[in-house]
């Protein structure tokens, strides 16, 4: 009958699978994802208020990284972007112009005619430091020398220059040991040097400082095999100490190791120019 299939209740029945069992909905897995990390974090935020010591060090933790960071893009600001937008501001790079008008400013010509001066003048004062004769430059703070002929560079290598410690005695006498700066030349040449020991190579030793002429101050074959004359008792001459070349260790004196040395002397004349810096 039509009625069969109305229930008692006089409601429709609930349709039913080709099973004859009722559909079950299908569970959305995102949905669950979220339901179930918002578990997670209600429940670790909930062990973190109970914790307040753990609560502590996170707070802290947050307040070091958030500093690193801001100060990391404060830099990165500096360093990048202002200069960017310095530039942007500008109109960006320089462009090189042959614009007429400009030659005929009266302005324009006084500054092209002050550069051209100055370029003049110092090519005049680099030629009177680099004339075509023979000359050495000193570095007092890397220890190397360049030995130039021609205005070309033929020779570099490593030196040991004044070490800058103090020396004092018992009374108001004292020593500052090092190598002076400026231009300087050479003023004699001499082989197999002699030295003659200064008074502060005694005081150095804890020795009675002897006269003039005392047969002690002389002392053979620790100057190489040759040495040049700076003036004010300044040489550049040889050592035994080569290990300590390229390290500020001399009582003034320049060091150079044999071969430098020879080659040095075979170069440099009396009168050639010696700029120490």
């Amino acid at each position: 009958m039509e009625n069969e299939d109305i229930n008692k209740n006089g409601s429709q029945p609930e349709e039913s699978g080709t099973n004859g069992k009722p559909e079950q909905k299908v569970a959305d897995p995102i949905q669950e994802a979220l339901i179930y990390f918002s578990g997670v974090f209600v429940t670790l935020f909930k062990r973190l208020a109970e914790n307040k010591k753990l609560l502590q060090v996170l707070k802290v933790t947050i307040f070091v990284v958030s500093s690193v960071m801001s100060t990391l893009f404060v830099i990165f600001f500096i360093l990048y972007l202002v200069p960017a937008i310095q530039e942007l501001s500008s109109g960006g790079k320089t462009v090189i112009t042959n614009n007429p008008e400009l030659k005929d400013d009266q302005n324009y010509k006084k500054q092209i005619g002050l550069l051209t001066r100055d370029i003049q003048r110092l090519t005049k004062k680099y030629n009177s430091y680099t004339s075509g004769q023979s000359y050495i430059v000193i570095n007092t703070t890397d220890n190397r020398f360049f030995l130039y002929r021609n205005k070309k560079m033929i020779r570099e290598g490593f030196c040991s220059s004044g070490s800058y410690t103090m020396l004092q005695t018992e009374g108001e006498k004292k020593w500052i040991f090092k190598t002076p700066k400026g231009k300087y030349w050479i003023q004699g040449k001499i082989s197999s040097p002699v030295w003659r020991r200064p008074d502060w190579a005694f005081v150095e030793e804890g020795l009675p400082i002897p006269s003039a002429d005392h047969y002690s101050r002389y002392e053979v074959g620790v100057l190489g095999d040759y040495a040049m004359s700076l003036g004010d008792g300044y040489l550049i001459h040889g050592t035994i100490y080569k290990r300590f070349l390229g390290m500020p260790v001399t009582h003034g004196c320049v060091r150079l190791n044999d071969e430098d040395l020879e080659a040095i002397f075979n170069t440099l004349n009396i009168g050639s120019k010696v700029y120490i810096f």
